[in-house]
């Protein structure tokens, strides 16, 4: 009998949205009436169809499949030039950031590649991890036993927490102990809190003086509406010698459902030996991806770099317009009840404090049971988490509006 991976045994009973399905489901077969009236505004998958230039091109590229002469087998396992040049040059070249074509790596989505990072970093490295957190950055660490057992409170031993309060307006500074790797999302899932300049400069400068490794979480960077907040770690001078950055095209151009992303892995960043010889991460991360994986396919790709055509662009610019004019309306509707409303300005979330003391799982309860609407349970991405609740902006327009009208009701 094979031995198994007991770092799978130290995971809390559940994962969040599991647990929020167990929840619904239960609810929904008690209540069949109130059930018909469930609006869903818990996990952040989109909702509406993909931009027609994607689809488009997509269709296209299978039709190349059906021909011989254009027929493509295994493609590049980092990612077809074509799209990786798309990325460099439109996403990180046009806004002055010198970022090599060979430095994109294609992935079916920056979830998957927040995980396999660690296939290349050491089991020793001391971690921290904002708290509110997405919980894919703990668990991935816990599964590849870089932690502890789970504390009572939710947490695990050996990871350093960093607090995100209203206090510091969910943007943590860096800790006064050293630590090597460093987890951050601007903007952030779950808070919709952003980064400034001077606070990301700031996570830049520990992380030289520390020799430390920053993972920068980019996936909602098409959302940010303020001229002044970075949408790239790599604006911030330096970081290309300590970060790596990871993005998605599951909230621009609704590829949750197709899959594709990318990790952006300077050649300039490093990392170091137990004899404290340092080395470039990105020959180990080319070789992660030559021996364990075949990249997207190729009508993906392709629907991918439609995203950057004109007629792409101007689609995905009307998507995020969509979600962004949703969370506006629900938070006016969340504040219209009485509620304390955070985020929803340069991302698709809306951060909302728990009344009357209540805990978040009770405030699940009790919207689910009076609102009929699932949203989901601050605690749920952390202790600090604890007294607060998630709401998504990923629906559409009529769900938005009712939603916001039962929260008006709370008050």
């Amino acid at each position: 009998m094979a031995f198994l991976n007991e770092n799978y045994l130290k995971l809390q009973a559940g994962y969040l949205f599991p647990e929020i399905g167990r929840r619904v489901r239960q609810f929904c077969e008690e209540n069949p009436e109130a059930a018909k009236r469930l609006i869903r505004c818990g996990i952040g998958d989109v909702t509406e169809p993909l931009p027609r230039a994607a689809i488009d091109a997509m269709k296209a590229a299978v039709e190349e499949l059906g021909d011989r002469a254009t027929f493509r087998g295994y493609g590049p396992e980092q990612g077809y030039e074509f799209l990786r040049e798309k990325i460099a040059q439109h996403d990180y070249r046009d806004r002055g950031i010198d970022v090599a074509d060979d430095e994109i790596f294609v992935s079916d989505g920056s979830k998957c590649d927040c995980g396999y990072i660690l296939d290349i970093l050491g089991a020793q490295n001391r971690v921290a991890i904002t708290d509110p957190v997405y919980p894919v950055y703990v668990d991935t660490n816990v599964m590849a036993g870089h932690t502890g057992t789970a504390r009572a409170n939710g947490g695990y031993e050996g990871i350093v927490y960093l607090p995100c309060t209203a206090e510091n307006n969910f943007v943590p500074e860096p800790p006064q102990a050293h630590v090597d790797l460093v987890y951050l999302c601007f903007p952030n899932n779950p808070t919709g809190a952003v980064a400034t300049r001077e606070q990301l400069s700031g996570w830049v400068e520990y992380a030289r003086a520390h020799d430390a490794l920053l993972l920068f979480d980019a996936a909602y960077e098409a959302y940010i509406s303020e001229a002044e907040i970075p949408h790239s770690i790599f604006e911030v001078p330096g970081a290309e010698e300590c970060a790596v950055e990871f993005r998605s095209f599951s909230k621009t151009g609704g590829f949750t459902g197709v899959r594709c992303g990318f990790t952006v892995m300077r050649k300039q960043t490093l990392g170091k030996t137990e004899e404290g010889k340092k080395l470039p991460l990105h020959p180990l991360w080319h070789r992660r991806w030559s021996t364990k994986a075949n990249s997207v396919s190729y009508p993906v790709q392709r629907g991918a770099e439609a995203l950057y055509s004109t007629e792409g662009g101007a689609q995905v610019s009307r998507l995020v317009e969509h979600y962004m004019q949703n969370a506006r309306i629900l938070s006016e509707g969340a504040r219209a009840g009485g509620l304390a409303v955070y985020g929803g300005r340069n991302a698709p979330y809306i951060w909302v404090k728990t009344p009357e003391n209540l805990g978040s799982w009770q405030m699940f309860d009790r919207m689910l049971r009076e609102l009929n609407v699932v949203v989901t349970p601050g605690s749920g991405f952390g202790s600090k988490g604890e007294g607060y609740f998630r709401i998504s902006a990923f629906n559409s327009r009529e769900n938005a509006e009712e939603v916001a009208r039962r929260l008006a009701t709370l008050s």
